[in-house]
């Protein structure tokens, strides 16, 4: 360790602190531009630039950290710098955060800094912040050309529809509505059908948070509306119609809606904020039940979501007196599962050896869950948190837990005093495992299951991702009645897989042989094959071909993927299509539909 004077102390440890903040603030203007660009390539309709922002979006906190590290090592050898010192850093960077508009965000930098460079024994200690030391209350952008948070509006003084109209036109996209009287006249529609004719309160406003939210083909306006004492939470997606004009394609009003859109099944929006505690504040307004960590997750702060997770975790912990489990359902050849059942998360590691017909190991499956948080999951496949050096209450594991821990993964684990440190984890939101839900559901249910099954996997191989393996307990069921795919060890991309369809048998033999009697190549996939696991209890096989009678046709699945290798990407819809206002109220969109070819002739003629 480094002794220095304590006037110096105190010097290097202000510049210590300083070229941390330096590296956040790094961070989170890149985190900013990447968000203001995302509005450039939503009204270009650059869908591929969209999702390349997302990737490198993800990727750029830990490139920040590395670099933050590699600095302070390189100028102040910070591996071996005293104890004394590091704590006049953190003080020293309280002191720098008082007027911060992310102070939360950037204590949570230095954390991951910090954990870089020291050991794990000084985690929990007072050089790093378990707790938050700057309060996010009441920050304000104060510059004079900022934007506020969210905008208030007031219908009572220009009329709902104008109102609805300037609401949009505020942000200022360039690109022209189709027809934005009519989308506006679609959005009063629907808030009658919804609440039926109401009357304006003395506050009657609304509210609406001053950045789009983007992701996928789509641009959110979010916002609440305040009438009395009730407050209704709203989002509007903004698409471009096949013309290349902006469209509102619906409103979302029930809270479940927009409890879906903000999904950890979903990727993680690009939204730009100035101070992200006030706007995860509104979103928890409008969405009051959802932990403060999913929500900065949702909004692309991941890291800043997992550190509030460990928290709560934490928390959690020391108001409870369960014991950790091994998790309900088929147990896994890969992973090992187990959850607490106060707490709705699964823990998932990675077992130190798989029996066949398993052949991977543990960096190819690392690098599938990498796969999985860098691609548009669509709604589709659960987000992972991941964790290193984990310690938990020894006390608080089951013994039948423990044995399992050492049997399947030894090298994963160690003792210290009461507790034992998981070297590597991921954790889960917690689903009912789907075979369980079809195994006790009713006919209703495994109806819906099945349909909900059958979407997942169509939305999954448009995006490019072939599950690999596709047994029902390897996807849950959501507690809004949404399936989920969580099992990523087995998945690859569609256009690397080689869509077969089954050769006929060459003879009888060939039939009643238990062994396929065509070669299989490692990347082939034979969609006929999948009844054969799939479709064994007579109410599931009912329900599948009622509503997925083209799924075992292998020319599903070739032509989505030669859709993918032409470069095209689908639309998907976070919402039921029935929702949407061309489906809702078709008779609104007739007068376009019917001028649209007169428009392309006059365009064409032009050009």
């Amino acid at each position: 360790m480094k002794h220095f004077p304590k006037l110096l102390s105190s010097q290097i440890g202000f510049d210590l602190a300083q070229t941390i903040l330096d590296g956040f603030n790094r961070h989170y203007q890149i985190f900013r531009e990447a968000a203001i660009n995302a509005k450039r390539q939503f009204e270009r309709g650059d869908w591929h630039g969209l999702q390349k922002l997302a990737r490198e979006r993800i990727t750029s906190y830990d490139d920040r950290v590395r670099e933050c590290v590699e600095l302070l090592e390189d100028e102040y050898d910070a591996e071996n710098i005293d104890d004394e010192v590091w704590q006049q850093i953190k003080l020293h960077y309280i002191g720098l955060l008082t007027q911060h508009r992310q102070p939360e965000c950037a204590e949570t930098f230095f954390n991951s800094v910090c954990c870089k460079i020291l050991h794990r024994s000084y985690f929990n200690n007072d050089f790093i912040f378990v707790r938050p030391a700057i309060s996010t209350e009441y920050i304000e952008n104060d510059e004079p050309a900022a934007k506020p948070t969210y905008r208030a509006y007031y219908p009572e003084a220009d009329g709902l529809a104008s109102t609805l109209e300037r609401i949009v036109t505020n942000f200022q996209l360039d690109v022209p509505f189709e027809d934005l009287p009519r989308d506006v006249n679609c959005v009063m529609r629907s808030i009658r059908d919804a609440f039926g004719e109401f009357d304006a309160a003395f506050n009657f406003q609304i509210h609406v948070l001053s950045s789009l939210f983007f992701r996928n083909k789509a641009a959110y306006i979010v916002g609440r509306i305040i009438n009395g004492e009730h407050v209704m939470p709203f989002s509007v997606p903004i698409r471009h119609t096949a013309d290349s004009l902006l469209t509102l394609d619906t409103v979302l009003l029930r809270r479940e809606q927009i409890l879906i859109i903000f999904s950890f099944s979903h990727s993680y929006f690009l939204v730009d904020m100035e101070v992200p505690s006030a706007t995860v504040q509104f979103l928890r307004s409008i969405m009051p039940g959802k932990p403060k960590a999913e929500i900065y997750t949702s909004v692309g702060l991941q890291k800043q979501g997992k550190n509030l997770f460990y928290r709560d975790l934490l928390h959690h912990l020391s108001h409870s007196s369960d014991k950790f489990i091994i998790a309900p359902g088929i147990k896994g050849l890969v992973m090992l599962v187990f959850t607490l059942p106060s707490f709705p998360y699964v823990f998932k590691l990675i077992k130190d050896s798989f029996p066949p017909p398993k052949e991977t190991t543990r960096e190819q499956i690392q690098a599938k869950y990498q796969l999985v948080k860098r691609h548009d999951r669509l709604g589709r496949m659960a987000d992972t948190l991941e964790y290193s050096e984990v310690a938990l209450p020894l006390s608080r594991l089951d013994d039948a837990l423990i044995k399992e821990l050492e049997r399947y993964a030894p090298s994963m684990i160690e003792y210290e005093d009461d507790t034992v440190v998981i070297r590597h984890l991921y954790i889960e939101r917690r689903m009912t495992p789907l075979n369980l839900y079809l195994h006790n559901g009713t006919d209703e249910q495994i109806d819906h299951g099945i349909k909900e099954y059958g979407d997942a996997i169509k939305e999954l191989i448009k995006a490019n991702i072939f599950p690999g393996d596709m047994l029902y307990k390897n996807f849950g069921v959501t507690r809004h009645g949404r399936v989920v795919f969580y099992d990523y060890d087995e998945i690859e991309y569609l256009t690397d897989c080689n869509v077969r369809r089954v050769p006929p048998p060459r003879h009888d033999e060939d039939e009643m042989s238990g062994e396929p009697w065509y070669a299989i190549g490692p990347h082939d996939i034979f969609p006929q094959t999948y009844g054969t696991f799939l479709l064994g209890e007579p109410r599931v096989r009912a329900a599948f071909l009622r509503h997925h009678p083209d799924f075992f046709d292998p020319a599903l699945w070739q032509s989505t993927k030669e859709q993918l290798l032409a470069g095209m990407l689908p639309d998907f819809f976070p919402y039921e299509r029935s929702e949407r206002f061309c489906v809702r109220y078709p008779e609104c969109f007739a007068a376009a539909r019917a001028a649209q070819p007169l428009a392309n002739t006059r365009r064409a003629a032009a050009a």
